[in-house]
Parts: C-alpha cells; structure tokens; sequence
C-alpha cells in the first residue's frame, strides 16, 4: 500500500473507532431504564473505553493492559452470548428482535465483534482492505439497525415499555 492510501486507511480505521465508540457509549447510555441496568451499562462501557482509546492510539491495541482487558471481555461476551442463544433455541415464541433475550443477544455479537477486530490490530491498525471493509460494515450495521427498528414502529410494538422509552 503506498503512503496515501495507508493514510486514508489509518483515517478510516480511526473513524470506525470513534462511531463503534459512540454507538457502545450510548447503548450504555439508553441501558439506564432496564431492570438490570448496572449489569449492561458495564458490559457497554468497557468497549466504549477501549474503543475510543483505539480511536485515539491504534497501536494501545498492543499494549498488555488493553490486550488483557479486550481479551477477558471478549470471553465475558462469548459465554454469555451463547448462553443467551441455547435460550432463545429452546423457548423463542417470535421474532428475535422481540425478545429481550435477542436483542441482548445482538448486543454481545457487536461487542464481540469490534473487541476481535480491534484485538486483532494490534500488527496492523489499519489492517488490509478485507478487515477494514468488514470493520466499516459493522461499525455502521448498529446505526442501521437502530434508524430501522425507530422507523418500523411495529417492530417494537410488542417490546416491554423500558424498551420504548429511550431514544
């Protein structure tokens, strides 16, 4: 890659960062009317932080302290996530999205997600085009779905009225 284009992708990597760190920051930020608020408030924060950390250093990625932090969140996620999915097997009545359990489900595969990519950056914070194309598709897949879920006011209109209140 020549100068200019690792200067854009470096951009990019960064912008991605700074969105994924506003998106984890406000789904901490809407958790404040759940019935378990503490729990997912900390569950978003933690990325939040590493990820805007990200934005501003790439290369913190490398660093012990973040790596470990990154690492234990992830399999935090991980557990929790396939918990939460061996659930919804065996007793989801609808839509994913209508159940509480999936949309906390979608929540840990974001997390989980973006914590992978930017664990794995660390060599390269840029990456090559392939992650940054996949980093770009999943920082901008939680706006997406949050612009169609407000949109698409029937979508939520079986939700739990904690659901409905923010935002």
């Amino acid at each position: 890659m020549e100068p200019a284009a690792g200067g854009w992708a470096q951009g990019l990597w960064r912008a991605c960062n700074w969105l994924m760190g506003a998106f984890f920051a406000l789904a901490a930020f809407v958790q404040v009317n759940d019935p378990d608020a503490e729990l997912w408030v900390v569950v978003y924060t933690i990325p939040a932080g590493l990820t805007l950390l990200v934005g501003l250093n790439p290369l913190v990625t490398g660093s012990f302290i973040w790596k470990s932090v990154c690492t234990i969140h992830i399999l935090f996620c991980i557990v929790w996530a396939a918990g939460l999915a061996y659930n919804l097997l065996l007793h989801t009545k609808q839509n994913i999205f209508h159940e509480e359990e999936g949309r906390e489900l979608f929540g840990l595969v974001i997390i989980t997600a973006w914590m992978s990519l930017c664990h794995s950056s660390s060599e390269n914070p840029a990456g090559g085009r392939i992650r940054l194309a996949i980093a770009i598709a999943v920082a901008l897949f939680p706006f997406i779905s949050w612009v169609y879920i407000y949109v698409n006011k029937e979508m939520r209109s079986s939700w739990p009225a904690h659901c409905k209140t923010v935002i």
